[in-house]
């Protein structure tokens, strides 16, 4: 029976939440099933929102095939015209993959790279919305296709009918392979005059196992590596985040040093950059010139919009006062109190839910007393109600099931909480008087004091709950908040937390790549902070960068999971939900990650809104 302080806490904490809840009609309430399929999250569906509701023809329709059998063949034509506004919260200060990929960037608005997510694929199959995304559901951007000949060397062919954009140095010319030669020499300096990489790529390790970039002829390149891991290598070529493939045209960087400049933004990419003001707005317009299609209208020229609008907005409060006017046609990363906030006063907004990027967690330092016993770790684990947390601090829009390192939404990848064995799943399961017998066989009978130090960004009511559970065992827990760049200094570089450490999303279902998630608690990480030294985690770490075939690789993966779920290096507190709110107008976007918002960039936000279309009709005739 649930302790009656316990609930009585979290009653006090989550009222304002939970009424929340209740009061919101037409958003489901039923608890999310891992999956990588989009969960709409009010009455009207994903295919409700491709139908029209309107009987007004538009006055331009783009020129579309005939009925094949595809999925989208029951959607409405797209039109062209109109404009895409979107908000970001940080101001960029990059414009050149040079600089830093982890900064706040729009460049993915004029620069393209070699894959990107699969316009055909049905988003029910799969959504695109966690960070990382398989090969299966990747297409070719400026590559047409890719290949290995051998293990260690991922050959690409480049279409051959791109173009750069018509601007001086540059002037339309044709993309050629020696092009991407030298943007990837530059990025790392393998060549081309350069000798020395960006500095952010000396700290992800696969990109050290990069060779040489060789064009074989105007439209092959081949990169040869160090390693005879193909899946290793198409995760680090393809990556969205941990590695910049934006291709930047030499010309413009021999005549100018580089492009921090806005005013020099050149590239292949569906728009041109025509005006940015600092911290207010930037300006995207219809690049006439485009090379690319559309992969599900092949006859049809993208882009179908003429103009994407960006706004700068830190404030989300401001951003959500323009959604709800209309004055802005998509928001992500939005949380449940948000998403219900807006589904009372504009119910016409349609909303989608979309996992986190990682888990929460609670994170010990396994390498002092008390938490480096197993023991302490696995009772705090089950000192923690994970069920009622999810029911009643999340709505019910949250799957109760744990996480180890990889997702559970990263299906078929990592161990997911159902494969677990039963004996595993009781170990994560709220059990408080188990909890304290495991306290007592570590020698703390009684518990003991403790202290947390948390990013200030991060969910403050949560850990008022967690708070509550470790009491309810005999831990108690001092909350000391820091502000962000003082968390980072304090925990995540100078490892000088002596107890717990907590930033919101930190160490566990991860959602990007597996080659990168091995690392998380190798033996000396930069970002281990938790302090983990574990040689099976390092044997899984060698295999999997070492594995030739995939399921060599997936194995390692595996063994990863399996290690960090049994030993308990981090506290779960499940993979919340945030919420993506969109316009009715607005066609073809299903809540794909890094599309409009994402991280500090929208780092595939050209691809997307090049895609995307206005119903303008509907949204002239929708009232503010």
């Amino acid at each position: 029976m649930k302790n009656k302080f316990i609930w009585l806490v979290l009653s006090f904490l989550l009222v304002a939440a939970m009424l929340l809840a209740s009061c919101a009609t037409s958003i489901t309430t039923s608890t999310p099933t891992p999956s990588t399929t989009s969960v709409p999250t009010s009455t009207t569906t994903s295919s409700q929102t491709e139908t029209s509701t309107t009987s007004t023809p538009p006055t331009t329709t783009a020129t579309t095939t005939a009925a094949t059998g595809n999925w989208w063949d029951n959607n409405p034509q797209p039109q062209y015209g109109g404009s895409i506004t979107v908000r970001i919260p940080n101001d960029p200060v990059v414009f050149d993959p040079i600089v830093g990929e982890t900064l706040p960037s729009i460049e993915s608005g004029w620069l393209e790279r070699l894959t990107t997510d699969n316009w055909t694929e049905d988003p029910s199959v799969y959504s695109f919305q966690t960070g990382w995304v398989p090969t299966d559901y990747q297409q070719g951007l400026l590559a047409e296709s890719w290949e290995f000949p051998e293990s260690n060397t991922y050959v690409v062919h480049l279409r051959q009918n791109v173009y750069w954009q018509n601007i001086p140095p540059v002037n339309g010319r044709q993309l050629v392979a020696s092009d991407v030669v030298w943007a990837y020499d530059r990025l790392l300096g393998l060549g081309d005059g350069f000798t020395q990489p960006a500095p952010y790529y000396t700290t992800v390790n696969v990109w050290k196992n990069l060779v040489s970039i060789t064009a074989l002829d105007n439209y092959t390149v081949a990169f040869t590596w160090k390693i005879n891991n193909p899946e290793a290598i198409l995760e680090t070529m393809q990556a969205q985040v941990g590695a910049s493939g934006d291709i930047v045209p030499p010309e413009a960087v021999q005549q100018w040093g580089d492009v921090r400049d806005w005013h020099h933004a050149i590239g292949t990419g569906p728009f041109i950059l025509q005006d940015f003001v600092d911290s207010s707005t930037a300006t995207l317009v219809k690049n006439t010139n485009y090379w690319g299609t559309d992969e599900r209208y092949p006859q049809n020229k993208l882009p179908y919009v003429d103009k994407v609008n960006i706004l700068i907005m830190p404030d989300a409060a401001t951003a959500l006062a323009a959604l709800r006017t209309g004055k802005i046609d998509v928001m992500d990363q939005l949380s449940l109190q948000q998403a219900q906030n807006i589904n009372k006063t504009s119910p016409q907004i349609l909303q989608k839910t979309v996992p986190a990027t990682q888990a929460t967690t609670v994170d010990p330092r396994n390498d002092v007393k008390p938490f480096s016993d197993i023991k302490v770790r696995e009772a705090l684990q089950m000192s923690i109600d994970l069920q009622s947390i999810a029911k009643d601090y999340y709505g019910g829009f949250t799957s109760p099931d744990p996480s180890t390192l990889t997702s559970n939404y990263l299906a078929g990848w990592g161990f997911a909480y159902n494969l677990w064995p039963q004996d595993l799943k009781d170990q994560y399961a709220y059990n408080p008087t188990q909890a304290k017998a495991l306290l007592a066989a570590a020698g703390y009978p009684k518990g003991f004091d403790t202290d947390i130090v948390v990013d200030q960004a991060a969910d403050l009511n949560l850990l008022q709950v967690v708070k509550s559970y470790f009491a309810a065992v005999g831990v108690n827990m001092d909350i000391r908040p820091l502000p962000t760049t003082s968390w980072t200094a304090f925990v995540q570089t100078g490892h000088k937390q002596d107890a717990l450490a907590e930033r919101g999303s930190s160490s566990l279902g991860e959602t990007y790549e597996p080659t990168m998630q091995f690392a998380k608690y190798y033996s000396g990480y930069s970002g281990d902070w938790m302090m983990v030294n574990d040689p099976v985690i390092d044997a899984a770490y060698t295999n999997g960068l070492g594995a030739t075939s995939l399921a060599d690789f997936k194995k390692a993966l595996t063994d990863a999971n399996m290690e960090v779920a049994e030993q308990h290096f981090a506290i779960s507190l499940l993979q919340p939900m945030t919420f993506a709110l969109y316009q009715p107008w607005l066609h073809g976007y299903a809540a794909q990650a890094n599309a409009v918002s994402g991280g500090s960039s929208p780092r595939i936000l050209g691809f997307y809104c090049a895609r995307f279309w206005i119903d303008q009709s509907l949204k002239k005739n929708t009232p503010e």
